[in-house]
């Protein structure tokens, strides 16, 4: 029986008591990543980190959000206050939703009934994923604009602009994935992953190209532009103060929770064991599946914070020519590579022969970036704006003289 099968036979109690402990768990590990993120950047900048409230200040988050949540609510008076109070809905209930079809377990037992910790399965499943991240945007956008703030607004513009760019490299990265599992149902993905290698490493560009799109996606360092504290403020949240503040807070911690989850669906091979532990998927009902998926999404997690920790944020320039100029024209050819290669595999070719392909196009790759580069520094081409890592700056005007009452000064 399909997974598509076995959950539309779930009662409605069941879906009811899945959607509750999504739910929980996206909550309770908001509250967790925001305590491991504090924690993990102190000991890496040699910070201290939270350890007053609660045991080594596991109690931290959940003071902060109730500190959040009986602050004063203070709605600008140039403010849409309709849109204004909609906004921080929408980014954050489009976050949850993206947890509909992502698969956590395998088979288990709950409460007498065989399901899976999925609520259901689409055979679109993953444009499902990718429309209702792309509508979460509108919270942001429609909270810079409702605000009647300069800041908040470039904030919102910013985002919309940063992710419809990297969501077109997402996009285009997980084709791949689609071409070489012959679907895009979220589970589908999953089971053809389990007795062949991970598509991490089988398609490790894809797999790359992802991985920066999501980190752009979210709007994280080194990629938080839309709200650049040295530039913005605080970006398009700026107006915002309490519970409204704390929805914008959450749904950035899900959406980042949301887009590593998608990438152990499709690249990490979802909820089942690495190879050799397979036996490990039948402990406790099948219930330890979960410990594997939560394992994978703390190892994306760790890559966010990784790069808080280490990178500074880039300019906004350099950010766009990168998504636009790197990221899309390498997945358009990297598509049809993979395409050529599984043409090849369905029409019976040597594995020798579909090798010697892919490693003739990288080499040949590699010999014209070589080139390129090469030809600059011959000719003395001078670098675009961009591309100058000692980006001019104005200089400060020489100190004059001024007259004073009469007087040199």
């Amino acid at each position: 029986m399909t997974t598509a099968e076995l959950l539309g036979k779930d009662p409605g109690w069941i879906i009811a008591v899945k959607a509750l402990i999504v739910f929980i768990i996206c909550v309770v590990a908001t509250l967790m990543a925001v305590w491991t993120e504090r924690r993990v950047l102190a000991k890496m900048q040699l910070r201290t980190g939270p350890n007053r409230v609660g045991k080594f200040g596991l109690l931290q988050s959940l003071s902060d959000g109730v500190k959040l949540a009986l602050k004063e609510d203070i709605i600008p008076a140039a403010a849409d206050k309709v849109v204004f109070i909609i906004a921080p809905i929408i980014a954050t209930a489009m976050c949850f939703m993206a947890f509909a079809v992502i698969p956590m377990t395998g088979v288990v037992n709950l409460f007498g009934h065989q399901t899976a910790l999925q609520l259901t399965d689409l055979p679109v499943g993953v444009l499902y994923i990718l429309a209702v991240t792309s509508i979460g945007v509108y919270g942001v956008v429609l909270a810079g604009w409702s605000s009647g703030s300069t800041y908040p607004l470039l904030g919102g513009l910013r985002s919309s602009a940063q992710v419809i760019s990297y969501e077109i490299a997402m996009g285009l990265s997980l084709v791949a994935v689609f071409i070489y599992a012959g679907s895009m149902s979220t589970s589908v993905i999953v089971d053809s992953q389990h007795q062949n290698i991970w598509n991490a490493v089988v398609l490790f560009p894809s797999f790359i190209i992802y991985l920066i799109s999501m980190v752009g996606e979210t709007n994280r360092a080194p990629f938080d532009l839309a709200e650049a504290e040295g530039e913005l403020v605080g970006g398009f949240h700026t107006e915002y103060s309490s519970l409204k503040f704390a929805l914008f807070f959450l749904a950035e911690y899900v959406n980042i929770i949301a887009v590593s989850a998608l990438a152990t669906t499709l690249f990490l091979g979802g909820y089942h064991a690495p190879p050799g532990l397979g036996f490990t998927e039948q402990w406790f009902g099948g219930w330890f599946t979960f410990i594997w998926f939560i394992t994978k999404v703390n190892l994306f997690f760790f890559i966010f914070m990784w790069l808080r920790a280490t990178l500074p944020r880039l300019r906004y320039d350099q950010f766009m020519k990168f998504g636009w100029k790197v990221l899309i024209p390498g997945s358009l050819v990297w598509i049809l590579i993979v395409a050529t290669l599984r043409v090849l595999q369905q029409q019976g070719a040597n594995r020798a022969v579909i090798i010697a392909f892919a490693a003739g196009v990288v080499l040949l790759m590699m010999a014209v970036s070589s080139l390129v580069d090469r030809s600059k520094k011959v000719s003395g081409e001078p670098l675009t704006e961009g591309e100058d890592p000692d980006f001019p700056v104005p200089s400060l005007p020489h100190l004059r003289s001024i007259s004073v009452s009469g007087g040199q000064k």
